[in-house]
């Protein structure tokens, strides 16, 4: 059982930064893709980025626009999501997911991950 726990969330001001993190537990990074997914009010989850240790892979939601960098620290077990000129837009609830790497789905599909977290929410308002 792969256990998700996401934190550094808050409130920033637009055009500033924020780092959020998932930690994982019950697995390591090596064997679970993991991806952050957000949530805003009204609005579906969407996917925000991805990351697989054992392919090296990384990609992201068209909306990122090269200002969110997501990377993995093995000996910590924890993926973290580095955003940057942050806008209105982005706030949300931002959830990290987990699933066993399969090759051919696609990373966005929230119904491919079968562990979640309970999610950390960001605003973004001045």
């Amino acid at each position: 059982q792969v256990q998700l726990v996401e934190s550094g969330g808050g409130l920033v001001q637009p055009g500033g930064s924020l780092s959020i993190s998932c930690a994982a537990s019950g697995s390591t990074l090596h064997e679970v893709d993991i991806a952050w997914f957000r949530q805003a009010p009204g609005k579906e989850r969407e996917g925000v980025a991805f990351f697989s240790s054992s392919s090296g892979r990384t990609y992201y939601g068209h909306f990122v626009q090269g200002r969110f960098t997501i990377s993995g620290d093995n000996a910590r077990n924890t993926v973290v999501l580095q955003m940057s000129s942050l806008n209105a837009e982005d706030t949300a609830v931002y959830y990290c997911a987990a699933r066993i790497p399969t090759y051919g789905r696609s990373w966005y599909l929230r119904d491919t991950y079968s562990y979640w977290g309970q999610g950390t929410q960001v605003t973004v308002s001045s």
